[in-house]
């Protein structure tokens, strides 16, 4: 199991993508770039296995709160790693992919390889088109006037402030990972269950083991609480730029082309290298989106044939700096957490809780 490539025969490679295509194809920035990604492996795990030998030597110390972020960083590298490896931008053969994928997600990061998949699956196909993409219809987050009049209890009071919640709630992102991984894994809803439900389970138990001996009990629960909801924001806050703020699609609108479907509902971070290795590459969103088999370091170079053009086709190409990014998703976020029915079930008498057009997105 893999994560879809564009429909590269037929109706998308027709037209205006067709042409595109050829660009890229023939800038050799659709090759794979083996010796790229050996060499950040290599340096992940060659990290990872430092930093624990690190936590290890340090033992039962309130300082182990410090190595933390440098988990949750290195943890967020490699899951961003793993993206790559179901993108098939790693590995020509799906066996070998998927099962890279599946030792990096299940063993190393402790997430469902196959329930990210699906996942993903269906959000490259309709990014930002409520009903069909799973990151537009979030739990955390409203994104629509429709979604904030189908909210009820408690998630109607957070959704009224998600945006002043904004950075909170990303802390949950681990959290909410580690219940669709244990979901998933019990209901047995993946290609190889048998195989990920070991490979989780030996993550978490090694995970349990490793923190019990050599921390005390309300340090190793303070390092977890700490650790998880670093991972959280740090994945939280580079997925965010991508598409939050950005134009929603409509549950019933009318399918467009491949081209506009990835191209409108993106954004693009305007930022420098090491932003973009924080990103993981993923800054480059619409590029990413129109070609996901892309090695990463392919999508910078690709960016400038891509804005060249959609500049020609007159269509529009989202780019924002980092600052920039999350002012326009906070705004965003506050403008539909507006639209909000006050009260457990309806609008406030006398107010309408339908926001204005810019609110909708």
């Amino acid at each position: 199991m893999t994560v879809q490539d564009p429909p590269t025969a037929g109706t998308a490679r027709r037209g205006e993508f067709a042409e595109l295509y050829r660009r890229v194809a023939e800038a050799g920035l659709l090759r794979r770039r083996p010796l790229y990604y050996a060499c950040r492996s290599t340096a992940l795990f060659a990290a990872l296995a430092g930093l624990l030998a690190w936590f290890v030597a340090l033992g039962p110390s309130w300082w182990q709160l410090g190595l933390a972020p440098l988990f949750a960083f290195l943890l967020g590298q490699l899951a961003l790693l793993g993206h790559d490896v179901a993108h098939r931008a790693v590995f020509t053969e799906r066996r070998t992919t998927e099962l890279a994928g599946i030792v990096l997600g299940n063993l190393v990061v402790g997430m469902s390889y196959g329930w990210w998949v699906s996942d993903h699956n269906r959000h490259h196909a309709h990014p930002n088109h409520e009903g069909h993409d799973p990151a537009a219809d979030a739990i955390l987050f409203v994104r629509t006037a429709e979604q904030a009049h189908r909210t009820r209890g408690l998630r109607r009071l957070v959704a009224r402030h998600q945006a002043e919640l904004f950075f909170p709630l990303l802390s949950l992102q681990a959290l909410g990972l580690l219940i669709a991984t244990g979901l998933t894994l019990t209901r047995g809803t993946v290609r190889r269950p048998v195989l990920e439900r070991a490979l989780a389970a030996l993550h978490y138990a090694l995970a349990a083991v490793l923190t019990a001996v050599v921390l005390p009990p309300l340090q190793a629960l303070a390092f977890t609480a700490l650790f998880g909801a670093l991972l959280g924001v740090y994945l939280g806050c580079i997925f965010a730029p991508n598409h939050k703020g950005m134009p929603m699609t409509g549950p019933g609108a009318e399918r467009t082309d491949y081209l506009r479907r990835q191209v409108l509902p993106s954004r693009n971070l305007r930022a420098g290298r090491f932003v973009h290795f924080l990103f993981g590459g993923l800054g480059y969103q619409i590029e990413h989106h129109l070609f996901p088999a892309m090695p990463v370091a392919s999508l910078r170079p690709a960016s400038h044939i891509v804005r060249a053009f959609c500049a020609e086709k007159g269509l529009p190409y989202a780019e924002a700096g980092l600052t920039a990014c999350f002012r326009e998703i906070l705004r965003d976020l506050r403008a539909v957490g507006r639209s909000v029915p006050a009260g457990p079930g309806g609008a406030e008498p006398g107010r309408s809780a339908v926001p204005g057009p810019e609110a909708v997105r």
